[in-house]
């Protein structure tokens, strides 16, 4: 067991956004996911002879808005450099990225940290660039997934050519779990902005991971390894928990670590090498002859920044500074941009904020994912949520038959006000019809009864249940219990 107290491990992601662009990054060709392998390549995406790229407007624009909400400085003047490497799923043996010059420079990011039975803390991550680049295309290997132990490999360029903005942290990140976080508040951010849907499962978000470890905050960095092939938020974490256990127990065996690139093995929870890393020298980087400079003028700028949608943090801070709620609930209504509209819809329409949240993320959450539904295709539109809220809070109906009609609510977008009063599903909160039930329901228990003069008050319980069965949950609970127990002190 090594004393990994006295360890400390410094950590920086490398994050991979795929831009939900119709085309790519320098030609027309689709984008288009899950179709047959080679039907979205052109001459442009082969590199074949007498071609040139042209940049994709678009993917400038969404950028430029991402480098914005992640506090970057954005460049007036950037260029495109050719990475030369050979591999099969690089038709043109390069790639086209940024190097030297990127789109943006030195911007932060504030994740919240939570994590089961520790304190939740905010932390306040560096990010030292974000720059432009094409995909390359993808290798399949037939009778395994990786290269070892397959028959043969084919080639997609399907990928190859799509844009891509690489993020690269400062090593900032201490833990696993803030390596976790600080992806998921990446994929949270550009979803806002509605520049990439983030699917990890398509490789729309992929995470590479640098970590080391070292004696102690003083001390300086221990020598980096790259983990790839995460490929969910929880295999971030454990990959590099894993690797931060794996190289304190290297080293206090007075072994040594050395820079290489190491996969990630979903199934055995460990990582493994792949290759020694290659350094910036090895892909022979210059400017892209085909391609000219980028100018952006601080008007454009200005422009974009003014389009930017409050963000999940500002969200956050909203819901629980102007409206009262926990930080638990600010970070669940925040997860995702159309959950957020709703609830904040919902309670512009009168609904008690608090109220709103809780339906919202428990009942309604609950039926969605039971029917595979998200917030950004519900029937149910939150001026009726706000309306059968208003119901309940002004005492009309109870929790109980607001649970009951909520499905039919959901389903058919009805008006809950309007089936309450077709159904007469109004609560009963007159003393005069509800005493004859209590008394019935004492009569008919006379055990219940005298177990409860005896002691045994949380059959008081039991009372109410059984009048509530017999209105079918329309009577005021509240004058319930307070007439149940006042009868049976008598």
């Amino acid at each position: 067991m090594n004393n990994s107290k006295s360890w400390e491990a410094v950590i920086g992601l490398e994050t991979h956004v795929q831009l939900s662009t119709k085309s790519k990054i320098f030609t027309s060709a689709s984008t288009a996911f899950g179709d047959d392998p080679n039907t979205h390549i052109d001459p442009v995406v082969c590199g074949l002879p007498g071609t040139l790229p042209v940049l994709n407007k678009k993917v400038l624009e969404y950028a430029v808005k991402t480098s914005l909400a992640l506090n970057l400085n954005v460049a007036e003047h950037c260029k495109f450099d050719r990475k030369q490497y050979f591999y099969p799923d690089l038709p043109k043996n390069y790639q086209i990225s940024q190097f030297d010059e990127p789109l943006a420079e030195n911007g932060w990011l504030e994740v919240e940290v939570a994590e089961k039975g520790k304190e939740t803390y905010i932390k306040k991550i560096g990010i030292e660039r974000l720059h432009m680049e094409e995909d390359a295309g993808k290798l399949v290997h037939a009778g395994s997934d990786r290269l070892a132990g397959s028959k043969y490999s084919l080639v997609d360029y399907n990928r190859a050519g799509i844009a891509l903005v690489e993020i690269v942290s400062k090593p900032d990140i201490r833990t696993g779990r803030e390596a976790s976080e600080y992806a998921s508040e990446i994929r949270r951010t550009v979803r806002y902005l509605g520049v990439s849907d983030g699917n990890m499962q398509e490789g729309s978000l992929r995470c590479d991971v640098n970590i080391s470890v070292r004696r102690g905050p003083e001390a300086p960095f221990g020598t980096k390894v790259e983990i790839k092939n995460m490929n969910s938020f929880s295999a971030i974490q454990k990959a590099c928990e894993y690797e931060i256990e794996r190289q304190i127990g290297v080293y206090e065996e007075g072994g040594e670590i050395y820079q290489e690139t190491r996969l990630w093995d979903e199934s055995k929870q460990i990582t493994k090498s792949m290759r020694m890393k290659e350094g910036s020298s090895d892909y022979r980087y210059f400017p892209d002859p085909d391609l000219g400079p980028i100018e952006i003028s601080k008007e454009q700028r200005n422009l974009w920044f003014k389009e930017l949608p409050e963000l999940p943090g500002q969200k956050r801070n909203k819901y629980v500074k102007e409206f009262g709620l926990s930080a638990y609930d600010a970070r669940v209504l925040s997860d995702e941009i159309f959950m957020a509209s709703f609830f904040e819809t919902t309670v512009k329409n009168g609904a008690d904020a608090k109220l709103a949240a809780n339906w919202i993320t428990g009942d309604i959450a609950g039926y969605l994912k039971a029917n595979k539904l998200n917030f950004n295709n519900i029937k149910l539109t939150p001026e009726n949520l706000a309306e059968m809220i208003q119901l309940i809070t002004s005492n009309i109906i109870s929790g109980k038959i607001a649970k009951e009609i909520l499905p039919e609510i959901i389903e058919n977008n009805l008006s809950p006000k309007k089936l309450v009063d077709e159904r007469n599903l109004g609560m009963i909160s007159d003393s005069s019809s509800i005493l004859p039930l209590v008394e019935e329901v004492i009569n008919n228990n006379p055990n219940e009864v005298q177990a409860f003069k005896n002691g045994k008050t949380k059959l008081l319980g039991f009372f109410v249940g059984q009048l509530m069965k017999k209105t079918k949950g329309k009577a005021d609970p509240k004058l319930v219990n307070q007439l149940i127990a006042e009868k049976l002190a008598e």
